[in-house]
């Protein structure tokens, strides 16, 4: 696993304005801001040779209000090799000095959430939340919000086997909150 071979890389231009509200989307305005944006998107990267997380930057300014959420659309997808998960935290400066939380607390990105086979594209999206009671939280485009650490898994072959026999083999079909359906 030290030095395993996977990647970041956009998602499509499609995926990645998708999320944005409909009412927005189609005018010629919304679409070159929103071109200018995911061309602008950071690939996440390792600070230094000796940092275990990948660094995920804003893709455009953002503003959160004290006690407030923020859906980001990263524009990122991860390819990453079997029996790996890469998970996601708030950067040590966005969550101790400013109280950024993940709405999951941790993030959890399966190997096989990118999965072009089922239509799957793998967008990672960022659920971000400020405690703060008191101070706005800004972030810029480009800053650093949330790190990535890629980690090895364990699983119980013979006993996934056998969950898999009596109930059928579950395999992903589409993205984000598809394992349970």
């Amino acid at each position: 696993m030290i030095g395993c071979i996977g990647k970041f890389e956009k998602v499509s231009f499609e995926s990645f304005t998708e999320i944005f509200d409909s009412k927005n989307k189609g005018g010629d305005k919304f679409l070159k801001t929103m071109r200018e944006i995911y061309d602008s998107i950071k690939l996440p990267m390792r600070a230094t040779t000796g940092s275990g997380g990948y660094d995920f930057y804003a893709p455009f300014d953002i503003e959160m209000e004290p006690g407030t959420e923020v859906v980001i659309p990263t524009g990122i997808r991860v390819d990453m090799p079997a029996g790996s998960v890469l998970m996601i935290a708030p950067r040590s400066g966005s969550g101790f000095k400013y109280g950024v939380k993940l709405g999951n607390t941790i993030g959890i990105v399966d190997e096989d959430f990118f999965n072009p086979d089922t239509g799957s594209e793998g967008h990672i999206l960022l659920k971000l939340m400020n405690h703060d009671s008191s101070d706005t939280i800004n972030f810029k485009a480009g800053d650093g919000i949330v790190q990535g650490v890629i980690v090895p898994f364990l699983s119980f072959t013979d006993y996934d086997r056998e969950r898999w026999e009596e109930n059928g083999l579950i395999e992903r079909s589409g993205g984000f909150g598809s394992t349970d359906r």
